[in-house]
């Protein structure tokens, strides 16, 4: 009972986890740009939420304000990386090494608890009398639904065409007329929004926010990613690798949860999930090695 009961809050936080998973997918997997903002912005989120949340601010309102502030955190970077020519991975520890400062300016302390504070959950609770967990749950498949259905038809439109063009050939894009600069910064206002959002939900369910709350959000996405991948594949459309991207986070909270109830020390996670990421992504060049070692039925003479 002790691991069904894990299992269903790990698939909570999954889902809300799964939200970061989808900005993090647009700048590695879209734009093939190595961010590290996330790290930063996820913290931002729940920085700025848990702020207007306990100044009575609505807790929807306080959503789409963590999502504009995570936006402009990628516009910066993307500034950085464009306009300054400082490599993409620099850019983004700079902009991550001035959010911690940044964050804890917006909070005034490294912590704001949101004991009694009305959020989105609560909201969910008192309406339909669901518990923590179960609200968690419908309220991060629910902003999923929306947000893969939203990046779908987005990068099926001329600007998100030209966003995954600048990340596949970038050249070629460039010889084409379009600002692949423009295109950057678009890329990871975007992504960067959707994981401050994600920062602020999960601030919201845990009931705090915290200044190092994003540690490690950069291996986690990627971690969501790659499972995602390896277990549901790359099938049929776009919309299909969004999804798996989100049902990649659950596996891999479910897969935490578990370990844990198993008697893994919490001191332990960085090791599991090195193990996990490292194992998905040699699953596929393993099973590439087997199939081109395993001898072809029949014989020649």
């Amino acid at each position: 009972m002790g691991i069904l009961l894990a299992i269903q809050g790990a698939a909570s936080q999954g889902v809300l986890w799964g939200i970061m998973a989808l900005g993090l997918y647009i700048t590695f997997k879209v734009l093939d740009f190595a961010d590290l903002t996330v790290d930063g912005s996820f913290a931002l989120g729940g920085s700025v939420t848990a702020v207007l949340l306990v100044n009575g601010w609505n807790p929807f309102l306080s959503l789409l304000i963590a999502f504009i502030a995570g936006g402009i955190s990628g516009i910066i970077t993307g500034l950085l990386h464009t306009k300054l020519e400082i490599p993409g991975i620099l850019a983004g520890i700079l902009t991550m090494i001035a959010l911690y400062s940044i964050n804890i300016r917006i909070m005034g302390q490294a912590n704001t608890p949101l004991l009694g504070v009305d959020t989105v959950m609560s909201f969910f609770e008192e309406t339909m009398g669901m518990n923590r967990t179960l609200s968690s749950l419908v309220v991060g498949v629910l902003f999923s639904v929306v947000i893969i259905l939203i990046m779908y038809w987005f990068f099926g439109t001329e600007l998100g065409s030209a966003i995954r063009a600048t990340g596949n050939n970038e050249k070629m894009v460039r010889a084409q007329g379009v600002n692949t600069d423009n295109m950057k910064i678009i890329g990871l206002m975007l992504s960067n929004a959707l994981v401050a959002l994600s920062g602020a939900m999960v601030a919201q369910s845990q009931g705090y926010g915290d200044v190092g709350m994003g540690t490690g959000t950069i291996v986690i996405g990627l971690a969501s990613i790659i499972i995602g991948e390896v277990i549901f594949g790359a099938r049929f459309s776009f919309w299909y690798r969004l999804l798996s991207v989100v049902l990649g986070s659950v596996v891999y909270r479910i897969i935490i949860s578990v370990v844990l109830q198993l008697g893994l020390k919490s001191t332990d996670l960085k090791l599991l999930t090195a193990i996990i990421v490292a194992a998905a992504l040699a699953l596929p060049v393993l099973k590439k090695r087997i199939k081109t070692q395993t001898p072809k039925g029949g014989s020649s003479c």
